[in-house]
């Protein structure tokens, strides 16, 4: 499996920002995706992640401003981020649970078996 992960850049504080991830491998709707950040200096964290059918979950840090989707034909997974702000600025990273197949996504980074590259994302204020 292999991802890439593009859409990052510079924007201003209250500004949006659509991030995608495109998968390669088949049978991509079989797997919970997720999205992760790492600002400098500090762990990478989870945003949020999108199950099989569509469910997601959130950071509370992002819950009401973030929203994932998916396009199984498309093998995508995009985070529309809305309301940034500075402290949103962070490297972001799309992952998958491929190995274990679990049917939620979860908040650990061991869940999570293959990453993306990464884009970053600035926040100015």
């Amino acid at each position: 499996v292999q991802l890439q992960a593009s859409g990052g850049g510079l924007v201003q504080d209250g500004g949006s920002l659509r991030l995608s991830c495109a998968a390669s491998g088949q049978m991509f709707s079989r797997y919970v995706m997720a999205w992760f950040r790492q600002a400098p200096g500090k762990e990478r964290e989870f945003v949020g992640g999108i199950s099989r059918g569509g469910t997601t979950t959130y950071a509370d840090s992002v819950k009401g401003r973030f929203t994932i989707s998916r396009d199984n034909d498309k093998k995508m997974v995009y985070l529309q981020m809305n309301s940034l702000k500075p402290e949103d600025t962070a490297v972001y990273y799309c992952a998958v649970d491929w190995a274990t197949q679990s049917t939620m996504p979860g908040s650990t980074i061991d869940q999570y078996d293959y990453w993306g590259q990464g884009t970053q994302v600035t926040v100015s204020s």
